[in-house]
């Protein structure tokens, strides 16, 4: 007992307060520790293979889980962060970061231990309950604390503090994209192989394919040379049995759990909170008649009455449509490049290549919060959104002409235009989330500042649904129409020469996965132009229709009216007190 009481002790906020002379550069480490682990999230798309194979390991099987179901389990973490950091950004500024750090690393530690038995024992709930729920608190709770710790403490370059720790955020796919492909292909068991397609007697039954094995009809899945392609062990194609093998995500899932909690843990000790009234040596306020201050107010709003201003909303509209666009991409990354790029250029745009994609995505996001953010200090928050949203929507309307022309024209400059426009887009992603609360600490003061941005964060939340709702609906509206015409093209005899069943079963044999698009291709008749590359173009529309939108609301954003101060609508509060 007396060793728990300690700890709490340890964790209150009286307990960290800052002594004199204490080195403020000291906190950002330990700020940037945190954001890497949560920021691992963004390296996602790095579980959907594995895990919509689960059961068939090298390729789907009928029984696995489907790739908009699994999708939406980012969306959940997503969801609640922004609910978690809604709720408890109050909370946070009456405890104090270390005590928020601490219960963030348990809930995100643990919600990948409790994953990882959900995906053991193929139950899907157990996964969106366990990294999506439990670990999306932990992720709300890492988000707001050190953000608005470092705030505190440089408050003369509130853009780079921000853009420090959110930096990290960005970041965290950076170390987690390759250690989750490193720990993959470390943990991952082929299934058994049974041999060639040619050298084996394949039964169709209710859209599954079968082999008989002593005596026995055993469920199995046929692998192609692109599916073996995209395995973490590339093996032979053919014929191999469900339920054997393993794609390794179980024990990654228990590994990142435990090393992301040991880190969130130490990181969180390290934690102090200036002294009431303290400013740094030599820190004089901005006067407000400069140019790119013209938002920036010296004084304060409490957290109650900033709901009350149009401001917050606005600013909600153009953080949360800015997030949707983006998270719309990031979930997807890695199944995005491979649909566009894989089949024009299978040499290239691999399994390791798709992996080093959602690499650079956390490099270019990383960078974009650091270098944006610091910029803001300069251009002020609303120019910077502004160059956000104007190239933003050029970007986003170049993908489908990129992504037509790499069908139509295989060619490596596509791909490089592609990636080049893309990883703009995500340095700008990333810029919104590191200018966002600088841009809130202008306009509300920094009286409340931390539960204000958690408040605010329920545009991520809206954002984690509505980017992959849209993606993943359109994506498969777009697979189904491909499908379709693929199968309109292909002789019936050629068909159910391939899959064991007439065209008239077409939605059985889809939805047991027995067919795709790349299968159909192998069929089809020469000089039929691949879909895949444009399965996405319908989403690029949507989504810069969306930036146009964010960029009129920034546009509309003005200074907080004096009625909302907190000497006019709380008059009891002290102004350098947090109550």
């Amino acid at each position: 007992m007396s060793i728990f009481s300690g700890l709490m002790a340890n964790l209150t906020k009286d307990h960290i307060v800052a002594k004199q002379g204490f080195n403020r550069w000291l906190i950002a480490p330990a700020a940037v520790a945190i954001h890497l682990c949560i920021g691992s999230v963004y390296a996602w798309s790095i579980f959907n293979p594995p895990l919509i194979k689960q059961l068939g390991v090298v390729t789907s099987a009928a029984d696995d889980w489907s790739f908009s179901s699994v999708v939406w389990i980012f969306s959940t973490a997503i969801v609640f962060l922004g609910l978690a950091a809604a709720f408890a950004g109050k909370w946070l500024e009456e405890v104090g970061p270390r005590a928020t750090g601490f219960l963030a690393a348990c809930l995100w530690g643990g919600g990948f231990l409790i994953g990882s038995i959900g995906i053991s024992t193929h139950q899907l709930w157990l996964i969106y309950l366990g990294y999506g729920a439990i670990g999306g608190c932990g992720l709300g709770l890492a988000y707001v604390t050190p953000v608005s710790t470092l705030i505190r403490w440089f408050p003369d370059r509130r853009g780079m503090a921000t853009g420090i720790a959110i930096m990290g955020f960005g970041g965290g796919a950076m170390i987690g994209a390759p250690l989750k492909t490193y720990l993959l292909s470390l943990y991952y068991q082929a299934p058994e192989y049974l041999g060639k397609v040619t050298d084996l007697n394949l039964i169709t039954e209710g859209g599954r394919r079968f082999v008989e094995v002593a005596g026995n009809n055993v469920e199995v899945v046929v692998a192609s040379i692109s599916d073996m392609a995209k395995v973490p062990v590339p093996g032979p194609e053919g014929v191999y049995v469900v339920g054997t093998g393993d794609t390794g995500v179980a024990s990654v899932f228990i590994t990142l759990g435990i090393v992301y909690f040991v880190i969130m843990v130490i990181a969180a000790f390290s934690f102090r909170v200036p002294a009431k009234n303290w400013k740094p040596d030599g820190w004089v306020p901005p006067a407000a008649d400069e140019p790119s201050k013209k938002l920036v107010t010296d004084n304060h709003v409490h957290i109650d009455q900033a709901l009350k201003t149009s401001q917050f909303y606005r600013l909600w509209l153009v953080l949360c449509l800015n997030v949707t666009a983006g998270i719309a991409m990031i979930g997807v990354a890695k199944t995005m490049i491979t649909d566009i790029f894989g089949p024009s250029l299978p040499n290239i745009v691999d399994a390791s290549f798709a992996a080093t994609y959602v690499l650079m995505i956390s490099v270019f996001n990383m960078s974009g919060r650091f270098i944006w953010a610091s910029l803001s200090d300069y251009l002020g928050r609303k120019n910077t959104f502004h160059i956000f949203f104007v190239i933003g929507i050029l970007l986003y309307l170049s993908i489908p002409y990129i992504a037509t022309q790499a069908s139509i024209n295989p060619a490596v400059t596509w791909l490089v235009m592609f990636y080049g426009a893309t990883m703009v887009v995500f340095t700008m992603y990333g810029g919104g989330f590191a200018t966002i609360p600088a841009y809130l600490a202008d306009i509300f003061g920094t009286m409340h500042v931390g539960g204000i941005h958690g408040r605010l964060l329920t545009a991520w939340s809206t954002a984690g649904i509505l980017g992959p709702f849209v993606i993943t609906h359109l994506r498969e509206n777009s697979v189904e129409n491909a499908i379709n015409s693929l199968v309109q093209k292909i002789d019936p005899a050629t068909f159910q020469a391939k899959f064991g069943a007439t065209t008239a079963h077409l939605n059985e044999l889809v939805q047991a996965k027995t067919i795709s698009i790349s299968q159909l291709m192998e069929i089809a008749p020469a000089g039929t132009v691949d879909p895949t590359p444009t399965l996405y173009n319908s989403t690029m529309y949507v989504m810069a229709a969306l930036l146009l939108v964010a960029f009129i609301a920034n546009l509309t954003i003005r200074k907080v009216d004096s009625k909302h101060h907190v000497q006019n609508s709380h008059p009891e509060l002290e102004i350098d007190g947090i109550k």
